[in-house]
C-alpha cells in the first residue's frame, strides 16, 4: 500500500517545494504513518530473515515491535536499516552485539530489528529524553521502550490520538497481536524515551512518498 502524498497532504503546512521538512512537519508525518499501521494484518514472528539492503524488510505480513518502527520511519523516507547498520560499522563497541548476542560482526539483516540496538542508536543519533511518570511528558512522535520483566524489551511510538478514559496519548506497537493503537504507556516499566528525526544532512522533501509494508 502506498501512502504517496496522502500522509503529507493531511497535515497543514506541508510544502511540495524542494527543501528540508521541519521537525514539526516530520513528526506529523511520522504520527500519521503510525496511525495507519493498525490497518495491516501482521503475524508476530521474531525469526531471522535475510533481507535486501538498503531498504530491506521482512515479509509485510510478519514482524515484531521493532519492525513497526522501521516501517513507520520508512514511510517518511528514513531507512533505519541503513542508518543503524552504518552507525554500528562506525562504532561496533557502542552496541551490545557481543555482550547480548555473542555477535562478532555487524549484521544488516537483524541489527536494526533489535530493540537494544535501536535504543543505542536513538540515544546517539537522536535525542534521549528523561523517563517520567507524567503522561504529559510523552508527546506524539516520541519513541518509548519498556522492560517486559521477562528478559524482553519492547518499543512503540506515541501518536496524537488520546484514550477516552485516561486522556493519555496512545501508543502504536506490536506486542504479539499485530500493530495496535492502545493506551499502554505505563503498562510496563519504561526504560527509554527518545526522539529521532533522521540523518541530519538528509532532505525530508520526499517525506510521505515511500511505500509502507
Amino acid at each position: 500500500m502506498f501512502l504517496v502524498m496522502a500522509i503529507a497532504a493531511a497535515w497543514p503546512g506541508y510544502s511540495q517545494s524542494p527543501g528540508v521538512v521541519s521537525r514539526q512537519e516530520l513528526t506529523r508525518l511520522l504520527v500519521s504513518a503510525a496511525v495507519e499501521r493498525p490497518k495491516h494484518e501482521v503475524t508476530y514472528d521474531p525469526g531471522y530473515v535475510s533481507i535486501a539492503y538498503p531498504g530491506g524488510d521482512v515479509p509485510a505480513d510478519s514482524g515484531v515491535c521493532s519492525d513497526e518502527i522501521i516501517r513507520i520511519y520508512r514511510a517518511v523516507d528514513i531507512d533505519l536499516q541503513k542508518e543503524v547498520h552504518e552507525d554500528i560499522v562506525r562504532d561496533p563497541s557502542a552496541y551490545p552485539l557481543m555482550s547480548r548476542w555473542k555477535q562478532k560482526h555487524p549484521d544488516r539483516n537483524i541489527d536494526h530489528r533489535r530493540v537494544a540496538n535501536l535504543m543505542v542508536f536513538f540515544s546517539r543519533k537522536g535525542a534521549e529524553l528523561p523517563i517520567s511518570s507524567q503522561a504529559k511528558d510523552y508527546l506524539p512522535g516520541d519513541l518509548v521502550t519498556w522492560d517486559l520483566a521477562n528478559g524482553a524489551i519492547h518499543i512503540g511510538i506515541v501518536v496524537d490520538q488520546k484514550a477516552l478514559l485516561t486522556g493519555r496519548y496512545m501508543i502504536v506497537h506490536n506486542i504479539g497481536a499485530g500493530p495496535k493503537m492502545e493506551d499502554v504507556l505505563f503498562d510496563w516499566k519504561i526504560i527509554g524515551h527518545y526522539r529521532y528525526f533522521g540523518p541530519a544532512q538528509a532532505s525530508r522533501a520526499t517525506a510521505g512518498r515511500k511505500q509502507t509494508r
